[in-house]
């Protein structure tokens, strides 16, 4: 297939995530039939129903042809068929994801991490567009990432290319969901800095209030958010040396923080890379599309 007819090849993409599916077809650069409704809250068949059901309305409405991606969150398994499990969405462990659509909808289905998807997307549509190699790194509820070469997800050899948030920064630290201590979602995410918030002013504390009472100059506020970045800026710093990318690119929830996240990452990241490479920050362009978007990509990139 030449580059012209991939670029124009229509494309479905599914994100499902803890509280929505977000679905549409990718249509050379653009992103057409958005359609947003709550995941069900009934257990995994339910959701594969509904994703069912937008699929075959996109496909009525804008072709038969159009191959499928999905993007979930969470581990994937048996060569990206299966979600191992997600943790925000009811009765997602052991889900036979691929085989379950299919057996929907009648035609193939590509499976893919739903923070790899977004740097798919980021990578050619996105922030990180024109470049040779791109990390996507999402900071939210936890840490996610994807790595991008030569236009195509990396998973490395076990899969497992990308899991950042899992990556340990703080020895004996927090536990994260992963169970492992000192994990960097478990200090530096905004489920992390929203609980360490809570802690040092001793009342509940948002992560959005926390970061707006830290530029306000708030002493205990500033301090949590401010380590806070310093560990993804470091851990930033630490992927340039060993995989030296052209660029990362920053998106998630606790980015719309705006200047002072993407400043207080940018020092940490400058002062840890030291003498090697600088690192090359960008802002996330595609906003709540990329999932969608990515997933489309995989589908296209797939052949099917």
């Amino acid at each position: 297939m030449t580059a012209a007819a991939f670029a124009a090849r229509p494309a479905i993409g599914v994100d499902i995530g803890g509280t929505k599916i977000a679905t549409g077809v990718l249509i050379g650069d653009e992103l057409h039939g958005r359609h947003i409704q709550p995941t069900p809250e009934t257990g995994w068949e339910a959701v594969l129903d509904a994703v069912a059901a937008q699929v075959r309305a996109l496909r009525a409405r804008y072709g038969e042809a159009a191959p499928v991606g999905v993007g979930v969150p969470g581990p994937l398994a048996e060569g990206r068929t299966r979600v191992k499990f997600a943790p925000n969405i009811y009765g997602f462990t052991d889900v036979p994801l691929v085989q379950g659509l299919e057996e929907r909808l009648g035609l193939r289905v590509v499976l893919e991490n739903d923070a790899k998807a977004a740097a798919l997307a980021e990578a050619h549509l996105g922030a990180a567009r024109g470049t040779a190699s791109s990390v996507y790194v999402t900071v939210s509820t936890g840490i996610g990432a994807g790595l991008v070469l030569g236009g195509r997800v990396w998973r490395g050899h076990h899969g497992i290319a990308g899991e950042l948030g899992h990556v340990t920064v703080m020895p004996g630290g927090p536990v994260s969901g992963a169970g492992l201590d000192g994990a960097l979602e478990a200090v530096a995410s905004g489920t992390a800095i929203a609980r360490d918030a809570s802690y040092a002013l001793n009342r509940e504390v948002s992560t959005a209030e926390a970061f707006a009472l830290a530029e306000a100059g708030h002493p205990a506020a500033r301090r949590v958010v401010t380590q806070a970045l310093r560990h993804i800026g470091i851990a930033l710093a630490d992927l340039q040396k060993v995989l030296d990318p052209e660029v990362f690119v920053l998106g998630g929830g606790v980015a719309k923080a705006g200047d002072f996240f993407f400043a207080g990452i940018q020092a940490a990241a400058d002062e840890y890379a030291g003498p090697f490479a600088p690192v090359t920050l960008r802002r996330a362009q595609l906003g709540p599309d990329a999932g969608v978007i990515g997933a489309a990509l995989a589908a296209r990139l797939e052949g099917l």
